[in-house]
C-alpha cells in the first residue's frame, strides 16, 4: 500500500519537475499539490468470516455516526501532473476512526445466518490506507467546462474490529452452536479495484467561481465499487480553495466483509499549482 502511494505522488512528482525543465512554457508539465480534509460518516455492513475454532462470526451493521467524535488521525493529500491534455493523478488517504456505534444483526454459524436483536453496547473501529492511481485525457476543453475522461486503480487497505456486548447468548441451528454475549474480531481487507471515470469543472460566467465533479466506477476485488463528488469552489492565480461532498462506496459481495459500505461527508481543500 505504502508502495502504490508512493509511487504514486514520486511519478506525479518526478514528471512535473523533469517535464518542467525540458519543456517550453507553452509545452510544459505542471502540477497541482492538494491537501485536504474529508470529514466521512461510515455507513454499512461488517460481515466477518467464522474465526478458526469459533462456531460463529457476527455481521455487524455500522453508522452513521458522528465522524468528529470518532476521528482519531487523518492524512489526506493529492497531486496531478499534467501536459496538454494528458495527466497522471494521485490521492491517498489514511483514516482512524473508533467507536463507531453499531449493532450485531445477525450471526453467521459457519454457513447458517441466525438473526438477532439483543444488543447491548456494540462499537468498531478501522484503520488503514485508501490510495487511487490514474492518468486521463482530456475529452472536452471551453471556456465553461472542461471534461477527462480516467482510467486508474484504487487499493484499500483497512483493518476493521469490533467489540459486542449482548443482553444473551445466540444459539445456532446445530448442536452446541453457540455464540457467546460479548466478545470481540478483527478482519484486514486489501482490495485492488480498476476504476474508469470521469472529471472537470463547470465554470459560472468569466469570474473566478466554479463547480469540480468527479465521478468513477471500477471492480476487481469488490463486486462494485464507486466514487463521487461535487464541490464549489473559487480560482486564484496561484491554486483554487474548494468546498465539497464526496461519497465513496464498497460491496465486495457474498460472504466478505464490506456489504454495501460507505463513507460520505463534507471535503475541504487547497490546490497549489506549480
Amino acid at each position: 500500500m505504502a508502495r502504490l502511494a508512493g509511487a504514486g505522488l514520486a511519478a506525479v512528482a518526478l514528471l512535473a519537475g523533469s517535464g518542467a525543465q525540458a519543456q517550453s512554457l507553452e509545452d510544459r508539465w505542471t502540477f497541482t499539490f492538494t491537501p485536504y480534509l474529508w470529514l466521512p460518516n461510515v455507513n454499512g455492513t461488517l460481515k466477518y468470516s467464522v474465526p478458526p475454532g469459533a462456531a460463529a462470526g457476527p455481521e455487524v451493521l455500522t453508522g452513521p455516526n458522528n465522524y468528529l467524535e470518532n476521528l482519531q488521525s487523518v492524512l489526506m493529500i493529492s497531486g496531478e501532473a499534467r501536459k496538454d491534455k494528458w495527466s497522471i493523478m494521485a490521492d491517498v488517504i489514511y483514516l482512524d476512526f473508533a467507536d463507531q456505534a453499531g449493532n450485531v444483526k445477525a450471526v453467521n454459524f459457519g454457513g447458517s445466518t441466525v438473526s438477532t436483536n439483543l444488543n447491548a453496547n456494540t462499537s468498531s473501529s478501522f484503520k488503514g490506507w485508501l490510495a487511487t492511481l490514474a492518468g486521463g485525457y482530456t475529452a472536452v476543453r471551453k471556456p465553461m467546462l472542461t471534461l477527462d475522461v480516467l482510467g486508474g486503480v484504487r487499493h484499500l487497505e483497512i483493518e476493521a474490529s469490533t467489540d459486542w456486548q449482548l443482553t444473551a447468548t445466540v444459539t445456532g441451528p446445530g448442536a452446541g452452536q453457540v455464540f457467546p454475549a460479548s466478545g470481540s474480531i478483527s478482519q484486514r481487507a486489501d482490495l485492488w479495484d480498476a476504476i474508469v471515470g470521469v472529471r472537470g469543472r463547470v465554470r459560472f460566467g468569466e469570474g473566478n467561481w466554479f463547480v469540480p465533479y468527479y465521478l468513477d466506477v471500477g471492480t476487481g476485488s469488490s463486486d462494485l465499487t464507486w466514487q463521487g463528488l461535487l464541490g464549489i469552489a473559487y480560482g486564484f492565480s496561484w491554486g483554487d480553495a474548494t468546498l465539497a461532498y464526496r461519497h465513496l462506496a464498497y460491496d465486495q459481495g457474498g460472504n466478505k466483509l464490506f456489504q454495501d459500505f460507505r463513507f460520505s461527508g463534507t471535503a475541504l481543500g487547497v490546490s497549489f499549482r506549480f
